[in-house]
């Protein structure tokens, strides 16, 4: 309930203020809010040329047929003028993500069809690994923690399982695994869902627990870096680890209090000091190798162990072929089931990402996000914030709503201000540690037609604050 009436705020209250600018501004054009794309120049105002300034027409009549751009000296560097039949056309700036109707588009093509390609292929080895027996001990082994943090979970119950791929797939950076077993977990916790309109404690502790991002191989954010020529782009690697770390812990903790877990289980401190343990040790073995050896470790891990579980999948599958064969099915057969369950799911699952995408690209052309974003950063500089920190915030702030969006702003910074500056590290700390709450929101709870989200929007935010928070502290204290 609460995230549908947040959506229409998002919408009313940017569609109201596009109304409002093209009324009472003669700057504002209302086409790229609609088709404008990423990365077009946007047209603020036109005017006839004698409207101009005399320096302006001065640089027209030396040059009335071709561009003329304004230099830095007179007035801002992305600021040109085109005149054409006595008309100036003024732009200033690019366009910061997709209209409408782009957005639209590129929504399904770029996006969920990716989407569903991905979910059918991991949707189709879950069900190998289901009909093999490997998703049942996995959840055996796994019961005696998980049925603490989640006492509504019957013991061995399926879900186990498939959270755990989950969790495993996004500490290694694997997104492309992490939502396909994610989704299968939301799956498997609806089933046990009394009331299958609202969100369940255990469906509420997951989504918290997937959503704050507890990552060790930062891949993509490495990669950026490297683009961006980081004297060492793996530096940032230890401070989004711990960044990542107490914001799950943040999360386990809010949702644990509220939904009364005990925290003194013996099987839940264990199971927190091995984790603990385990980062430890691949910190410590990662910090003794050269550039090189971090660089090649950090890149190679994670496809590796993506590797490693589909060839122990099949593996598994064949070695117990006579499971399938009791089942009446084949393992490609059972594979391809699967993969039509995946199918099924990214189409459930796309009225919700397109909804929840126009409502942001609403948002951030009609000028609102900008608005805000700049008021906030105006009123961090006045309490004496560092203006490295307060030029990382846009990325902060972005990243709950959209993952493309906030990567945008972190290159944008890096290009600006220097991929080793504060502001480039800050800006990939926050882009690393921290999910897209409404985007996962949206997916997770839509894949299972969850109506009422109960509390979980507003802890994945908490979350979001205390990793920005974070952050900020662990930029300012490596770097």
């Amino acid at each position: 309930m609460v995230l549908s009436r947040f959506w229409l705020a998002i919408f009313i209250s940017s569609i109201a203020f596009i109304v409002i600018s093209l009324f009472t501004a003669n700057t504002y054009t209302i086409d790229y809010v609609l088709n404008g794309k990423k990365d077009d120049p946007i047209l603020v105002s036109e005017k006839y040329a004698e409207q101009l300034p005399a320096f302006i027409k001065d640089s027209i009549k030396k040059a009335p047929d071709q561009t003329i751009i304004i230099n830095r000296d007179t007035l801002n560097a992305d600021t040109t003028y085109v005149y054409k039949n006595k008309t100036v056309k003024i732009y200033s700036g690019v366009q910061k993500s997709d209209g409408l109707l782009p957005t639209c588009k590129s929504t399904l093509v770029d996006l969920i069809l990716p989407l569903i390609a991905y979910l059918a292929f991991f949707c189709g080895l879950m069900e190998l690994l289901i009909i093999s027996g490997a998703s049942g001990k996995l959840a055996q082994a796994l019961s005696p923690v998980f049925v603490k943090v989640f006492p509504s979970i019957p013991k061995n119950h399926p879900s186990i399982s498939y959270m755990t791929l989950n969790f495993a797939a996004n500490f290694l950076g694997l997104d492309s695994a992490a939502t396909p077993f994610g989704l299968k977990a939301m799956e498997s916790l609806q089933e046990i869902n009394p009331d299958k309109d609202r969100a369940s404690d255990a469906q509420i502790m997951f989504m918290c627990l997937h959503a704050s991002g507890l990552t060790l191989i930062a891949t993509s954010i490495i990669g950026y870096r490297a683009a961006a020529n980081a004297s060492n782009p793996a530096d940032v690697m230890l401070p989004c680890i711990i960044t990542s770390f107490i914001g799950t812990i943040a999360a386990f903790l809010i949702v644990g209090i509220r939904q009364k877990i005990n925290f003194k289980s013996a099987s839940l401190v264990i199971a927190l000091m091995v984790l603990i343990a385990a980062i430890v040790g691949l910190l410590m073995y990662v910090n003794h190798l050269d550039l090189i050896g971090k660089n090649y470790f950090t890149s190679n891990l994670s496809g590796l162990i993506l590797f490693a579980i589909i060839a122990f999948t099949l593996l598994f599958s064949w070695r117990h072929e006579k499971k399938f064969t009791e089942a009446g099915t084949t393992v490609f057969d059972a594979f391809v089931v699967g993969a039509n369950n995946g199918v099924k799911t990214g189409v459930t699952i796309f009225p919700y990402v397109l909804g929840m995408l126009v409502a942001i690209s609403l948002f951030r052309n009609s000028g609102l996000f900008e608005i805000i974003s700049d008021g906030i950063a105006f009123v961090f500089s006045n309490m004496g914030v560092n203006k490295q920190i307060t030029d990382a915030l846009p990325v902060a702030m972005l990243r709950p709503f959209s993952s493309a969006g906030s990567r945008g702003f972190l290159i944008d910074s890096m290009n600006t201000f220097g991929a080793d500056s504060l502001t480039g590290r800050l800006s990939s700390i926050f882009q690393c540690s921290a999910e897209s709450t409404f985007y996962v929101i949206a997916v997770y709870f839509g894949s299972v037609n969850i109506k009422n989200t109960r509390y979980a929007l507003g802890t994945m935010l908490l979350v979001d604050v205390i990793c920005v928070i974070t952050a900020i502290f662990v930029a300012s204290w490596f770097f």
